[in-house]
Parts: structure tokens; C-alpha cells; sequence
């Protein structure tokens, strides 16, 4: 009878045991998930601090009014282009590893005016084309 008892007892323990090594491993699993989560998040955020910045010098800097489209890369090899439309209107673009931001603006006598409703994550234009990084 008590050997019964041992061997039960024993038992219980090794069940025990897997269970909580089966926990565990779940648990690491799902650690290692949100922290694979957090880096993409991250990288995310970084590319989208260095378009912003980019836009910002791009608004800053003098462009020649010129028909087409005028490129220039800033420090943090992020590519901003301007590119005269019709109407005298400018659209400004700002693109680093896949995310790009666009702002509309005007030419008013002679110098180039951005909207003061800032940048936008999407194209404001009907013709898709015209948004495009050459």
C-alpha cells in the first residue's frame, strides 16, 4: 500500500512537472513573439522620424521653380523631391525605405508656399504617378 502511495505520489510530481515545463515554454514562445513585435514597431518609428525630418528639410530648402522635378538627398540619405504642377501648385515628397510623406503647396509671387495643413501618409493627388520618387 504504501508503495502504491510512492508511486503515485511520484507520479503526480512528473506531472507536475511536464505541466509546468509545457507552461514555460508556451510562455517563452509568446515572450519572444511580442518581443519580435516591439523591434518591427521600433524600426517602424524610426523610419517614420527620419521622413518627417526629411520633409522638414525639404520645406526648408530653396527650390529652383523650375518645370519637372528636382531631387536631393538629405544626411540621413533620406530622398526629397519637389515637383512643380500645374497651376502653379508643388508637391513635395519625402521617401526612406519604403515610407514616403507628400505636401501640397503653391507658388505665390515667385517663392514656394506649403500648406499649412502639414504632410500626408498618402498620395493627395488623383494621378498615383505624379507621387512617385523618380
Amino acid at each position: 500500500m504504501n508503495r502504491e502511495r510512492g508511486v503515485s505520489s511520484l507520479s503526480l510530481v512528473l506531472l507536475l512537472l511536464v505541466l509546468g515545463s509545457l507552461l514555460l515554454q508556451g510562455v517563452r514562445l509568446q515572450e519572444a513573439s511580442f518581443a519580435s513585435r516591439v523591434a518591427l514597431e521600433s524600426q517602424s518609428l524610426q523610419r517614420q522620424a527620419v521622413v518627417q525630418s526629411a520633409m522638414e528639410w525639404g520645406r526648408m530648402q530653396h527650390w529652383l521653380l523650375q518645370p519637372g522635378v528636382q531631387c536631393r538627398r538629405d544626411i540621413a540619405k533620406a530622398d526629397v523631391c519637389l515637383r512643380l504642377l500645374a497651376d502653379n501648385n508643388v508637391l513635395l515628397i519625402a521617401h526612406n525605405k519604403g515610407m514616403s510623406l507628400w505636401r501640397l503647396g503653391e507658388v505665390v509671387e515667385g517663392r514656394i508656399v506649403f500648406s499649412a495643413h502639414g504632410w500626408s501618409d498618402f498620395c493627395p493627388l488623383r494621378e498615383q504617378t505624379l507621387c512617385q520618387i523618380p
